[in-house]
């Protein structure tokens, strides 16, 4: 992010200082703003987020809150850029603090030469030593001035993105038909000083306290609608379209908005969505929908899941078609609800008692929330089986703008298949995929299939047989292996070989891709890979790890007791590859780029 006509959307802003009066032209804007978790500043993160996708620009968003009812400290980061956009930035080139602490905490993210400014009115002590632009504005006083005593300071969150919005000189139209949208909604009166404060904002005379003038460039259009979201919604709207239409869980940040998007919207289409009583109920009513003849879906966070695993053994057993949905968040236990983790991979794969295979997926980004959760869909139906999509908290609440799906090649509509069976009709079939019938389906041979937890035969009856469990327990692993014979080798992102290759999944992509990038920057051959199907894996990755002289995995997680975290431990396990190793964290934060860069250096070329 230079300010550069000729920068690469990867690069970083060496500074903004400038001559008074000189207009800076950015091709990317870091901007983070700082204060409590009730003052709106998702708020104000979300509407810049959505007027990126409104326009030709790029967008990424991070936002941190506290888990607490009482709330907190807490940012939200939005990365806007004329390219594309990996992550939401290592470095901030602006910050506005809200409170002392809000300053304290987060002058050190904002880059040399980079401008913060602060409330006047709360922040008092500043680094003088620094060489960051520091512009004082009293924006809680001049808030309540704007709107009214009795408002007190509920509105500095509108006054900053009038300030934002006269600053990056943004489409004020645009901006306000979203603040009109979001609180017309309410009432008049809440509409009004919503607006009030966003004119204070918009009106106030910052351009004479810096000298400086900024424009954010707008990147050159493809043509093709944009949608700007978040990755629960992504993935809800992926569940309607792959054909769910049943489902139940129990709310657990952060899955709980999906549950509550599919609450609002599964009626729409002639479905329902049950709030159970608890996480056990919950997968058991959402296996009584499968039982029935729907795609059904359940979903819960690590704790949720962990409750939830009796069941899933039985939908293994069973052979029901199910999607569960697992967003991830820092454990063990109740841990960190509002961080993010990756650390429920060995729980997804291996959770359940007893020899239970299953299919793990994990999206790459937002958009990639909405084509995974379709593709589980057609997963299960087609190998019926319970699918886990494996999302996290980043991704879960991060806003990206991507490309609109062509929904007609997408969509599935459900059709309940009542016909009547032929005699030949096994539902487990020993050389045969899994077929089910609803109940209420004719059997034309007369004799009617049983759907159980307990070992079965070709019909679903039980059978204490030892040679029927074996011959059983085979079938269900081997229909398994063979979706994993279709899955194709991931994209190489860089040198096809080389020195080092990076080896991620989940929400890390961006931060590994531009890792990648900085590296071959300085003259290095290096490349990566991003794993969307995790149980099984796509066959002959060991192809890709031999051009290179170091594979590192770099995830979320602990390195456990051997020194290597949960991927790289199922994929030294499964290659015996010594040069397989580990980049982990539990700070519950994302990776930054130079934590990937460092961490790499010094595991393949320790001091």
């Amino acid at each position: 992010m230079t300010p550069s006509a000729t920068s690469e959307p990867s690069e970083t802003n060496q500074g903004l200082s400038a001559a008074a009066g000189e207009v800076i032209d950015l091709q990317n804007a870091v901007i983070r703003f700082a204060g409590n978790s009730q003052d709106g500043i998702q708020t104000i993160g979300g509407f810049l987020a959505r007027l990126a996708g409104r326009s030709a620009r790029e967008v990424m968003t991070y936002m941190t809150i506290p888990s607490t009812i009482s709330g907190g400290p807490s940012i939200f980061q939005v990365h806007l850029g004329s390219g594309e956009v990996l992550s939401a930035g290592d470095e901030s080139d602006f910050l506005f603090a809200f409170y002392q602490h809000s300053y304290d905490s987060h002058i050190g993210s904002l880059k040399s030469g980079g401008i913060c400014i602060y409330d006047s009115d709360q922040v008092e002590q500043l680094r003088t030593d620094s060489d960051f632009l520091h512009i004082g504005i009293p924006i809680t006083s001049t808030t309540v001035e704007a709107i009214g005593g009795s408002a007190r300071d509920r509105g500095k969150n509108l006054f900053v993105l009038g300030l934002v919005t006269q600053l990056f000189k943004l489409q004020k139209e645009k901006i306000v038909s979203l603040v009109e949208r979001q609180f017309g909604r309410k009432s008049e009166d809440i509409l009004r000083n919503a607006m009030l404060a966003f004119d204070a904002g918009f009106a106030y005379p910052i351009g004479d306290l810096t000298g400086l003038e900024f424009t954010l460039r707008e990147g050159l259009s493809t043509g093709a609608d944009k949608v700007t979201t978040d990755g629960n919604t992504a993935l809800t709207m992926g569940l309607l379209a792959g054909g769910v239409r049943y489902g139940a869980a129990y709310p657990i940040t952060p899955w709980s908005t999906i549950m509550e998007q599919l609450r609002v919207e599964l009626p729409k289409y002639g479905g329902i969505f049950v709030q159970a009583e608890d996480e056990l109920a919950a997968v058991s009513m959402a296996l009584g929908f499968a039982y029935s003849g729907h795609m059904a879906v359940t979903g819960s966070s690590g704790p949720g899941l962990s409750l939830k695993m009796e069941a899933l053994s039985y939908a293994t057993m069973a052979e029901l078609p199910l999607v569960v949905v697992n967003v991830q968040r820092g454990g063990p236990s109740t841990g960190l609800p509002t961080s993010v983790e990756q650390s429920d991979l060995m729980q997804a794969i291996y959770g359940s008692h007893g020899d239970c295979p299953r299919i793990v997926l994990a999206p790459q980004n937002v958009g990639d929330c909405f084509y995974i959760a379709v593709e589980a869909c057609e997963i299960a139906r087609r190998y019926s089986c319970p699918v886990l999509i494996l999302t996290d908290q980043a991704l879960a609440t991060r806003i990206e703008a991507f490309a609109q799906p062509d929904l007609a090649a997408f969509v599935h509509e459900p059709v309940l298949d009542q016909e009547t069976r032929g005699e030949d009709f096994l539902p487990y079939p020993l050389n045969g995929p899994t077929r089910h019938a609803p109940p209420g389906t004719v059997m034309g041979g007369g004799k009617y299939p049983v759907v159980t937890g307990l070992e079965h035969d070709e019909w679903g009856h039980p059978s204490g047989s030892p040679e029927m469990h074996s011959r059983m327990t085979a079938r269900r692993r081997e229909k398994i292996k063979e979706f994993g014979r279709t899955l194709p080798l991931p994209e190489v992102y860089g040198d096809a070989e080389g020195e080092v290759l990076l080896v991620g999944w989940g929400s890390s992509r961006g931060p590994i891709r531009e890792a990648v990038m900085r590296m071959r920057e300085q003259g290095k051959k290096a490349a990566a890979i991003h794993l969307r199907h995790l149980s099984p894996m796509p066959g002959a990755l060991d192809t890709l790890f031999e051009n290179y002289e170091d594979v590192v995995v770099v995830e979320m997680n602990d390195e456990g007791l051997y020194g290597y975290g949960q991927l790289a431990t199922l994929l030294r396990a499964r290659y015996c590859d010594p040069k397989i190793r580990s980049v982990c964290k539990t700070d519950g934060l994302n990776f930054k780029i130079r934590e990937i860069l460092e961490r790499v250096e010094s595991l393949i070329h320790p001091a």
